[in-house]
């Protein structure tokens, strides 16, 4: 027969792999047998006294503890992976979530942007278009102020020489002639 300590389970000799053909592990007692010790004597190791049979008690005792604290650590092991890998892919999806506000974010702020450069440019174009309006009015307010007082005067024959050069240049041919 074997004895695995860490498996608590008893395997009849025969093929390493699976034992004779059709038989089963069989659940092993709470008593260990040590290599040194004959099997059909370990129902009786309480039953020896002397300090042998305390050490062994107390071996046996350990053994037993440090099995039960190996699989709690094991347990620990596989919540902590499993809490692991549910973070990770908590993470993922708040991840694919944020890339995609990002894009879309991106998206419009470049909207905003080309929007924005069109207003300027709109607003320049007519900040310019105002400036000459402002331009012509003022020229046509003094060209009506220059000709209410011309024709105030008694003395309208007399050409003021601004107005004689413009006429000039409206008419050339009859000033010429």
């Amino acid at each position: 027969m074997l004895i695995f300590p860490d498996d608590d389970v008893i395997m009849p000799l025969g093929s390493p792999d699976s034992g004779p053909a059709g038989s089963e592990p069989e659940e092993k007692p709470n008593l260990l047998v040590f290599p040194d010790q004959d099997p059909a004597d370990s129902n009786t190791t309480s039953a020896v006294a002397g300090p042998a049979s305390i050490d062994d008690e107390r071996r046996r005792r350990r053994m037993i503890s440090n099995r039960e604290s190996a699989r709690r650590s094991r347990m620990r092991k596989q919540r902590h992976l499993e809490n692991l890998r549910n973070q990770a892919n908590r993470l993922r999806a708040e991840n694919r979530e944020l890339s995609t506000r990002l894009r879309f974010v991106s998206y419009h702020s470049n909207r905003v942007r080309t929007d924005n450069e069109r207003l300027r440019s709109e607003h320049t174009m007519l900040r310019h278009k105002l400036s000459n309006i402002r331009q012509i009015l003022t020229f046509r307010q003094l060209t009506n102020q220059f000709a209410v007082a011309t024709s105030a005067w008694p003395c309208n024959n007399i050409v003021h020489p601004t107005a004689a050069a413009a006429a000039a240049e409206q008419f050339p041919s009859l000033i010429a002639s």
